[in-house]
């Protein structure tokens, strides 16, 4: 008989918190699970991009995690896009306002040069 105490398996923990999307920010996404009504959530400390997604008990961060990164690749693939890394892809769209915005100025300032002009 043997006094070596058997060698326990070691299991490696899955990540709780993820690198952005939109922003790149590293560790900067936080995952909440409700199981109770079935909702995983999650939400973007830096940018404020948020996801949600139908949940099980066997759910974990991660799954909510990959469920988001699939539904940006589908929405970038339905728009031509090749990366997922697009602003204007976010569900807030904040991009498409700044760029609106900018647009909006650019027209002003043409129309200020043509009253100066006469």
């Amino acid at each position: 008989m043997s006094s070596a105490k058997p060698v326990k398996k070691v299991v490696q923990k899955l990540d709780t918190s993820f690198n952005c999307l939109f922003c790149n920010h590293e560790k900067s996404i936080i995952c909440t699970l409700d199981k109770k009504n079935n909702l995983g959530t999650l939400y973007c400390k830096i940018c404020g991009q948020s996801f949600q997604t139908t949940i099980n008990a066997l759910s974990k961060p991660v799954d909510v995690y990959t469920d988001w990164y699939d539904a940006v690749e589908e929405v970038n693939k339905d728009n031509g896009d090749e990366y997922s890394d697009d602003e204007d892809a976010g569900s807030d769209g904040e991009g498409n306002l700044s760029r609106t915005n900018k647009f909006i100025d650019d027209d002003e300032e043409e129309e200020d040069d043509g009253d100066y002009s006469e």
